[in-house]
């Protein structure tokens, strides 16, 4: 949800200049602030983000993003193996190279990447590759074997960009390199893309794999923290933190991750489990994904949608002695259409406590101004947990 003030809106963020009244009382009867997601030296991804947000210290145990996905999908990583996430996408040759078009694959549905994935698995999976389905284009690849001077890229950081030097550093694990290659000349005449062309949609005719990783070796919330809890999302990435936090993570027939997501559902489903448990984290994936698209208009379409059809239901129904917090993982600009390390700002408001207007809306810019600042996602989460508003 986070951005940079952008000329075409006035020198505003999306944020800004989104109508959002159910997040600006949470900020005007609250508390305001920045807390930094992003480690030192840690890319600013939304695994490290997230982990950080409900009060982990990444430094101490991250070893990939996609060992986070495999969990959510049942699989277990044994010794010696190795998990990717596997995006399906969209290249294009022309006379300059090889162009990443689109890092989601038009934003295929579940049904139709379930065919492609499960076809690809049928052709190539081996002793060594495993293909398993996930959520539209988000997939896991697990890899027995050991890897050697592979570096692998978000996808989503390069859409437009030309890929050829990324795509041939693959050549350093040959096997994982093949299934690559050969994905691409089984994709490209796929019933399932002729469809999709025939209807003018984008064709996912490559696969792209990054994020790799060891099952890591974390504690649940309970064990650090002494709570219970619920995470809802549409995303296997966060499932996959669910996992390991020992956290609920009930699925939401018709989320998305986009911005057709049901979101009533994930509403219902977090209101459902406060009357058990202590918290609930309920995450909404459409403002980043339309930040990596560029999209001004669908950013502020997805932050609007989430603050009438998430915030406000969650404020309405709540009783008190509820503390809700608002928050960003990361930035993803629309400008920049990647994520970044920049602090992100945050609204703290608690119905035990006697309200008080301070004036101020949801913004990064007033998060900025407040005075209230964490260093790191666990002095956030306990002061979230434990220190609550003044009085």
């Amino acid at each position: 949800m986070g951005d940079f003030p952008l000329p075409e809106l006035g020198n505003r963020t999306p944020l800004e200049a989104a109508d959002t009244p159910a997040m600006d009382y949470i900020a005007g009867h609250g508390q305001l602030g920045l807390v930094q997601t992003i480690p030192a030296g840690f890319s600013p991804g939304s695994d490290v983000a997230n982990l950080s947000l409900l009060g982990y210290r990444p430094e101490e145990f991250y070893s990939g993003r996609s060992p986070l996905e495999a969990a959510s999908l049942g699989v277990e990583l044994r010794d010696g193996e190795i998990s990717f996430r596997c995006n399906l996408v969209t290249l294009k040759n022309d006379p300059d190279g090889l162009l990443m078009q689109d890092y989601c694959g038009g934003h295929i549905s579940t049904a139709e990447a379930a065919e492609l994935i499960g076809d690809l698995e049928r052709r190539f999976g081996n002793e060594k590759i495993k293909l398993y389905p996930g959520v539209s284009y988000r997939h896991l690849l697990v890899y027995r074997g050991k890897i050697t001077g592979l570096n692998t890229f978000p996808p989503h950081d390069y859409t437009g960009q030309y890929v050829d030097e990324l795509w041939r550093g693959y050549r350093t694990v040959p096997e994982i390199n093949e299934f690559m290659e050969a994905s691409r000349s089984v994709l490209a005449t796929h019933p399932v893309n002729r469809k999709r062309q025939e209807a003018g949609l984008l064709p996912a005719n490559g696969v792209w794999l990054w994020g790799e990783g060891v099952s890591p070796a974390m504690s649940t919330l309970r064990e650090k923290y002494g709570i219970s809890g619920t995470l809802i999302s549409a995303v296997d990435l966060l499932k996959g933190i669910a996992v390991y936090a020992g956290l609920n993570a009930p699925d939401i027939k018709g989320a998305t991750g986009y911005l057709d997501t049901n979101y009533q559902g994930k509403v219902s489903a977090a209101l459902k489990a406060l009357e058990n448990d202590d918290f609930v984290f309920l995450h909404i994936e459409a403002p980043d994904e339309t930040g990596h698209q560029g999209s001004i208009d669908d950013k502020i379409k997805a932050i609007e949608a989430f603050d009438r059809q998430v915030v406000k239901p969650i404020l309405e129904n709540t009783g008190h002695g509820c503390r809700i917090m608002v928050c960003m993982d990361h930035l993803t600009p629309v400008s920049l259409k990647t994520h970044t390390s920049h602090p992100v700002a945050f609204a703290l408001f608690d119905s035990g406590k006697q309200e008080r207007d301070n004036g101020l809306t949801f913004s990064e810019r007033n998060g900025e101004v407040s005075g209230l600042r964490f260093a790191n996602g666990e002095e956030f989460f306990r002061y979230f947990l434990y220190a609550g508003l003044k009085s």
